[in-house]
């Protein structure tokens, strides 16, 4: 009777042992310690004051606190590099037809972005990426919401990055 205890309490310790659940989804080869985030210049035809700097932090943010790689300036096993290649805020509903005015606003960032697996080149990808956020201005400038916005859509854009480069599906 107590063997039988003792292996039905076994039995699911050891399935559960032998399960590997990665809750953010990363399936980060082993061998793979190292990755290079290259600074992310902005080449929109909008310019917005430290939101290359801001984008570049956020996808090292991101790669630092979803896993283990170390990054580095140089050697790396995988290399993150591109350029911010769209910034815009246009009207997206229009109000009043006698004197129009926007009703609704979208900032949308794009994103080139040119990931090298140095370990498995058939996970090398050169992809653009597009995310954006709706917002009415209402009382507030936009300069005030601008950067807080800006942030919002960074952190879209590195998880779509991240995603794409770490979680095979």
């Amino acid at each position: 009777m107590k063997k039988s205890c003792l292996l039905l309490l076994f039995i699911p310790l050891m399935v559960l042992n032998s399960c590997s659940v990665k809750l953010n989804g990363a399936s980060i080869p082993p061998e793979m310690k190292t990755v290079t985030v290259q600074f992310f210049e902005n080449n929109a035809a909008m310019v917005v004051p430290n939101l290359s700097q801001d984008f570049t932090e956020a996808l090292k943010l991101r790669i630092r606190n979803q896993t283990r790689l170390s990054i580095t300036q140089t050697d790396a096993h995988a290399i993150f590099e591109g350029r911010i290649t769209g910034y815009d805020i246009r009207p997206i509903a229009l109000q009043n037809n006698n004197a129009p005015t926007a009703g609704g606003n979208r900032i949308t960032i794009k994103v080139s972005v040119k990931y090298t697996n140095n370990l498995n080149p058939k996970q090398s990808f050169e992809e653009t990426f597009e995310r954006f956020k709706d917002f009415n201005i209402g009382t507030q400038p936009l300069q005030t919401i601008q950067q807080q916005y800006n942030k919002d859509i960074n952190l879209q854009l590195t998880e779509d990055i991240f995603n794409r480069a770490f979680a095979q599906w």
